[in-house]
């Protein structure tokens, strides 16, 4: 990585150009597509003048079939048939806007496609209206971007840095991953595929469906030629943000790979590659953003395709729509076959959120059983904090498979991989911490030897599912009809609608006034049985209280009816149960309703029977209410209890701190 840094600084100085009419935020919209243009300059220079010469020659063709001719001239996927370059751009100070719209406008149609995304044509216009564009083309022609001297690896990561910088305050995930971090996620990603890769010209895909610049695939490319020079990772992506989809192609088109496998749009609402699948997923979702611009689309596709659909499993909650990424990409695995037996594999990077967020029954509850129920889940890796330019917060790569060895099936692997960093010397934004190549190397040595460990704990898939039980407990009144009850019933809703209408002028009023009547009459006849007595069964109360009324002649609707009993009874454990019905069924107490997490492994009735029943001998299970949930506790299983430190030493360290603040008060006092 020779001048890597050099180059990205000087690429960022050309923004003290721009100070004034720009502000620092906006900087990025001249710098990277101006980076970019630099890039196919210094990219296509070598061979300009035969494209021109062809040029001439074939520009009666149709543009297709004239790009057809001059790609293999220009010895790249592109080409430029303007006769202006950067160099001779700033022969004609007095024309640059003009001249650089021809220049960029003589690029073929699949590199002009990338500058469009930038809409640079307003900054321009911004730059020549400010007198700054010509200082800036001229700045930008003194960087050497040519292959020799920047690979098309390091060029990538220029674009990734660039991108960085451009987005210091944008939401951790969104554009940029840290390239330790990559390497690591691809080494797992690879875990076990010794018997594919090394395979001479072998040729699998890769698909990252929120690539920005595309940083993942290139580190993923690299680490494959490391394995097997003759092997090909055709990548493909899909990228929401503009600018970084344009970075993304223009690098793929630089390296001379298939630039329309890199496509625009939001991956939730329009799948870009909606019949294919991939050998290798990977993609690092934004963390904790709310999928509500998606929701619609989202949501009809899980209601109408269900399973045939990307969603099937469940829907996340609306503020965090991770899961939903984590059930596309598996959407996306080709399935295990003859001429795949490998299936395909996964990694993702997440927080902590989908590990446990989401009740039993609920969305992402659901999302993690469909996962961990197929078997989806190999394996999960605990990353240090401090690893993200824009957030301190804790990450974890999940791997995914749909074909596991033999020995790791129906398990998953959890791994504390938190203390494997280093400290960098000076801090970038909020990453304080890089993970060294021999940290990334011992944690997945430590992955891929399967055996448990401090800081690795293999589990059953089972070990993470519960059923959420509902314990009842019968619901006890007593009933009494005395002032203070009677009272109660003119705060119940039922009662006071008596003595509202809906209806305006005259027939509402009349309505209200027999509402007020029937009201009037319902408590004098409650009075009647204002004698004091107190019942204690609950249906032999109901039994003289309708009779009362059917001999007042009043008829009692269910909902003023529920609203009497209300207000006549109170909680009381010396009272006869409640029943639900002739039948006999307990009818249960809504406020001492209790719920139990018991895990999938053991057998719910013993646990009612061991943990519940001699607190609770009259409660019960309600069966129907019962769901099963999942959730992975991953700090729980690794928690080391740390002894208090004893009181008589928290004592002494408090008087000697007193002693020393009283000390420094004298002084201060003098």
């Amino acid at each position: 990585m020779v001048n890597f840094q050099d180059k990205v600084n000087f690429l960022w100085t050309i923004a003290e150009i721009l100070r004034g009419p720009y502000k620092p935020e906006d900087y990025g919209k001249v710098i990277l597509p101006m980076a970019v243009l630099r890039r196919f300059d210094n990219v296509l220079e070598d061979t300009k003048e035969d494209v021109l010469k062809s040029y001439e020659q074939y520009k009666h063709l149709p543009e297709e079939a004239r790009d057809e001719i001059l790609n293999r001239k220009s010895k790249q996927r592109f080409n430029n048939t303007s006769n202006y370059d950067f160099k001779k751009l700033l022969n004609d100070s007095d024309n640059i806007a003009e001249n650089l719209r021809d220049y960029i406008n003589g690029f073929s149609k699949v590199a002009r496609d990338i500058i469009e995304y930038f809409d640079f044509d307003k900054q321009i216009e911004k730059m020549d209206r400010n007198d700054l564009l010509y200082l800036t083309v001229k700045r930008f022609a003194d960087v050497d971007l040519h292959p020799d001297a920047v690979s098309n690896l390091q060029m990538g990561y220029i674009f990734e840095e660039l991108i960085r910088r451009y987005s210091e305050h944008a939401e951790a995930g969104d554009h940029y991953t840290p390239r330790e971090v990559v390497r690591l996620m691809v080494g797992l990603m690879f875990n076990d595929a010794d018997d594919i890769l090394t395979k001479p010209g072998i040729t699998q895909t890769l698909y990252d469906g929120c690539a920005g610049t595309g940083g993942m695939g290139s580190i993923a490319q690299e680490y494959l030629k490391e394995m097997n020079d003759s092997a090909e990772l055709e990548f493909f992506a899909q990228e929401i943000n503009e600018e970084s989809f344009a970075m993304c192609k223009a690098d793929t088109l630089i390296k001379g790979e298939e630039a329309q496998n890199i496509r625009f749009g939001n991956t939730l609402t329009r799948d870009a590659f909606p019949t294919e699948k991939f050998d290798y997923l990977i993609s690092n979702p934004p963390y904790g953003v709310e999928w509500k611009p998606s929701e619609k689309v989202v949501r009809q596709e899980h209601e109408d395709l269900g399973m045939n659909g990307r969603f099937g499993a469940g829907l996340p909650r609306i503020g965090d729509g991770q899961l939903l990424f984590l059930q596309h990409l598996v959407s996306k695995m080709k399935p295990v076959s003859d001429e795949n037996p490998k299936g395909s594999r996964l990694a993702i990077i997440m927080n902590g959120s989908p590990l446990f967020t989401g009740d039993a029954g609920g969305g992402e509850s659901e999302i993690r059983r469909y996962m961990i129920e197929n078997d989806l889940v190999e394996g999960i890796v605990a990353m240090p904090t401090s690893l993200f330019y824009n957030t301190g917060i804790s990450t974890y790569i999940w791997i995914l498979t749909n074909h596991k060895a033999p020995w790791r099936e129906g398990k998953i692997q959890l791994v504390n991989a938190v203390d494997f960093y280093k400290k960098m010397r000076k801090s970038m934004g909020e990453k304080r911490h890089e993970i060294a190549p021999d940290q990334i190397n011992e944690i997945i040595r430590i992955y891929g030897e399967y055996k448990e460990a401090e800081n690795v704990k293999i589990f059953d898939n089972e070990d993470f599912g519960y059923q959420k039980i509902v314990v009842e407990r019968p619901l006890k009144l007593n009933f009494k009809v005395d002032d203070e009850r009677i009272k109660r019933l003119h705060d119940q809703k039922a009662f006071q609608n008596l003595a509202k209408s809906k209806k305006k002028g005259e027939t509402g009023l009349k309505e209200e006034e027999e509402g007020r009547k029937k009201q009037q009459a319902i408590i004098e006849t409650l009075q009647r049985l204002n004698d004091g007595t107190l019942y204690k069964n609950r249906e032999t109360f109901l039994e003289k209280l309708l009779v009362t009324f059917k001999n007042a002649g009043i008829d009692v609707k269910a909902p003023l009816h529920k609203a009497i009993l209300s207000s006549l009874s109170e909680k009381d454990d010396s009272a006869d149960v409640c029943m639900k019905n002739k039948k006999g069924d307990v009818e249960p107490d809504p406020d001492l309703r209790d719920t139990e997490n018991v895990p999938l492994k053991e057998n719910m009735h013993d646990y009612f029977e061991r943990e519940v029943f001699p607190h609770v001998p009259d409660a019960w299970i309600d069966k129907e209410k019962t769901k099963i949930g999942y959730e992975i506790p991953f700090t729980r299983h690794f928690y080391k209890y740390e002894e208090l430190r004893p009181s008589e030493e928290i004592k002494a360290e408090i008087q000697e701190l007193e002693a020393s603040i009283l000390e420094k008060l004298k002084k201060v006092m003098v």
